[in-house]
């Protein structure tokens, strides 16, 4: 079946409103002809000027977190409610960075997934396993566990796009092999069919995350469970546009 590829950038905590409107109007020209979804998944409060600035052009604009009430007393926090005012589009849910210093658990996870899809938002869900658990052989139960807890309650799994990120690979300057992400992956789409049922998995998009550059993106991308990558460092400077037009 084929599936549309997506290459999403992250910004993190990241550029400023000049910086940022400077980044796009540099790539606009560069990807207005991809043969893939674009996007970037900006910093809170850049989103409103960000959506203005790749207003014409085919770069969507995500955000980084959403939180899973409509409204109430969390303080510091954004619902789904208020991005989906703005024109966002995709949140990521789950970065190993929000798991690691936030204290983001697989509960937490499932609570803002089903929130962004209760506002037609696309979440960006990010699964991914430490260097150890792969060191001791237990990556593919930490997946599955963080897919299982992580999904709980989603009625369509095909608007839920999956990032696996090896934590180990993000911002370290280590890439998973080919063969190492696409063995994964694809055992990542199984455990999709197991949860849902195998026509779903054939639909969903996973992208990878591990440092996926402008130098390795046509190695990972060639590869048949690979549907796209959530760019890191690489999203802040015109590689981005290098990664997204991979295929030319």
């Amino acid at each position: 079946m084929s599936r549309k590829a997506f290459i999403a950038g992250n910004w993190k905590m990241n550029m400023t409103a000049e910086s940022g409107k400077k980044l796009i109007k540099e790539l606009a020209p560069l990807v207005k002809d991809a043969n893939c979804d674009v996007a970037l998944c900006v910093p809170a409060i850049l989103i409103p000027e960000m959506i203005k600035a790749a207003e014409g052009t085919n770069i969507k604009i995500g955000a980084e977190n959403v939180h899973w009430a409509k409204s109430g007393a969390y303080t510091g926090e954004i619902s789904a409610d208020m991005l989906k005012e703005y024109g966002v589009e995709y949140v990521i849910i789950g970065h190993s960075e929000r798991r690691q210093y936030f204290g983001e658990t697989d509960e937490t996870v499932n609570k803002r997934t089903l929130a962004a899809l209760d506002a037609k938002l696309t979440p960006i869900v990010c699964i991914g396993e430490l260097l150890e658990e792969r060191e001791n052989g237990s990556t593919e139960n930490v997946l599955s566990r963080q897919l299982t807890e992580g999904l709980k309650g989603v009625d369509d799994i095909s608007k839920v796009v999956i990032a696996y990120e090896p934590v180990w690979a993000i911002g370290t300057g280590r890439t998973a092999t080919d063969e190492q992400a696409q063995e994964t992956i694809a055992f990542i789409r199984r455990k999709i069919g197991e949860l849902f049922c195998p026509e779903c998995a054939k639909k969903v998009i996973i992208q990878y995350g591990g440092s996926m550059n402008a130098g390795n993106c046509k190695g990972l991308m060639a590869q048949p469970d690979i549907d796209g990558g959530l760019i890191g460092g690489a999203s802040l400077k015109l590689d981005f546009a290098t990664i997204v037009n991979y295929d030319k």
